[in-house]
């Protein structure tokens, strides 16, 4: 079974574009605190693909948040990750 992709399903998104490796914290982590209250358990971070540190440090952030229960590169844009998080139940 293929996985989920931007094209087949809609889900809320956060454009990092802009951000350095250190402002895109506080954003993502507000993105992913209202997507628990709003019961979305599937999100999508928009960081391009550019030199690659944006991604990097979203990934990186990504594996120490508790929230988050899976993360994967979408199919069809490498410059977004779609992210699985944990809803409280």
């Amino acid at each position: 079974m293929n996985k989920p992709n931007a094209f087949t399903y809609f889900y809320p998104s956060l454009d990092l574009h802009g951000e350095t490796t250190y402002t895109m914290i506080a954003p993502l982590n507000s993105f992913i605190d209202d997507n628990i209250k709003l019961k979305n358990e599937n999100i999508m971070i928009i960081h391009g693909k550019g030199s690659g540190a944006l991604k990097k440090a979203t990934h990186e952030y990504l594996k120490k948040d508790k929230r988050v229960k899976k993360f994967y590169l979408d199919n069809w844009n490498e410059g977004c990750t779609i992210v699985q998080i944990i809803l409280d139940k």
